[in-house]
């Protein structure tokens, strides 16, 4: 017969076993938030029902539910920016652009959408378009503009960087794998990418298309009411 003192040990011992099997699991669900290019400070403005499947590259998404607007996200009453097209022109802080072309990403689980804009003055500029995890797990849209910082050459390291005198801290590097429309993009292939951030929050990321050279952009996030676009029907 089993004394009662083991049966103490017993339950004990089972006790741990579920509190350990509970952290881990907790600890994965977090590391699954942590999600490219998310500068910090900024928090959801829009989000996506629970249990809504995420759309297959290069598809937009059906509109998403408002939670109240913040810098760096779609606003309640804007456009939904999912719906961008290749030929569209948008309106951006006042500048119109066509978008000539798309990058339909994915990495580890998670898909964006980086649209190629020309504004006619030569400036490499790009809008990213993510739907992401929030601190509350729902999901939430968020908005970036990307412009082109010379960087002579510089190469991404695993330490600090300095860029216009502002130090950048690495915050996460991969390759996502892409598919590729409009002008100039190839139709599929990998893209290295290493992300920094500042400790006011600005972020700055390097990328390259496999066989190419390291480019890097500074990414501003976009206040609600900042964009508007026209499909290529409508300008004619």
């Amino acid at each position: 017969m089993i004394s009662g003192a083991a049966v103490a040990v017993g339950l004990g011992v089972v006790a741990l076993v579920l509190l350990a099997g509970a952290f881990v699991a907790a600890a994965r669900r977090g590391g699954r938030r942590s999600a490219r290019r998310s500068p910090a400070g900024t928090s959801p403005a829009r989000a996506v029902p629970a249990g809504t499947a995420p759309p297959p590259a290069g598809t937009a998404p059906p509109p998403a539910s408002p939670s109240g607007p913040e810098a760096g996200h779609a606003g309640v009453d804007d456009p939904d920016p999912r719906a961008i097209k290749v030929g569209d022109t948008i309106e951006c802080q006042g500048v119109r652009s066509r978008v000539m072309g798309a990058l339909y990403l994915s990495w580890q689980g998670n898909q964006w959408t980086e649209y190629l804009l020309d504004d006619g003055s030569r400036r490499d500029r790009w809008l990213s378009i993510e739907t992401r995890p929030g601190s509350d797990d729902a999901l939430h849209l968020e908005v970036l503009l990307w412009t082109r910082v010379p960087t002579q050459g510089m190469i991404p390291a695993k330490t600090t960087l300095t860029v216009e005198g502002v130090e950048f801290f690495p915050v996460e590097r991969g390759t996502a794998a892409f598919r590729g429309e409009g002008v100039s993009m190839p139709e599929r292939g990998l893209l290295d990418f290493a992300d920094y951030r500042a400790a006011d929050g600005r972020l700055l990321s390097f990328e390259r298309l496999q066989g190419h050279r390291w480019r890097s952009f500074h990414a501003q996030p976009l206040p609600p009411g900042s964009i508007t676009f026209h499909r290529r029907a409508d300008l004619a």
